[in-house]
This record gives structure tokens, sequence and C-alpha cells, in this order.
């Protein structure tokens, strides 16, 4: 967790707060966010940038960056 950028996880707890953590509401909230760029200014390239792809290969990676998000904000 130490290595994710804090910019993506505050993107994560971002969508979160829009959308919960139910997945795949959850992936169609972060998809939606990047497209319309609401969160900073970020698009898909900006998050690709800083470790988190929305690409469809990507999934399994992606969930678990939410999962780690979600376990440590749950701790703090």
């Amino acid at each position: 967790m130490n290595s994710l950028a804090p910019e993506l996880r505050d993107f994560i707890l971002f969508c979160i707060e829009r959308r919960g953590t139910d997945w795949p509401a959850l992936y169609d909230e972060m998809a939606r966010v990047a497209g319309q760029r609401l969160f900073r200014g970020m698009g898909r390239a900006e998050l690709k940038q800083l470790g988190l792809s929305l690409a469809l290969d990507s999934l399994d990676k992606t969930l678990e960056l939410v999962k780690e998000v979600v376990a440590q904000h749950q701790h703090s």
C-alpha cells in the first residue's frame, strides 16, 4: 500500500463516496469519473501513469488496488 500514489488512493475513495464499494458498480463509477475528468481533472491516461488501468484486461489488478484502499481506509 505504501507504494500506491496518494492521488490514486484519493481517486478510489472519491469514487467510493459517490457509488459505494459494490463491484462492478464501483468500476463503472471509476470509468465514468475518469472519462469525464471529475476528479482533479484526471483522466484515464493520468490514472494509468500513476498505476491504475481501467482496461478490462487489468480488472484483477484494479480490484486488488480497490481492496487495499478500502482495507487501509477502514483501519485509519
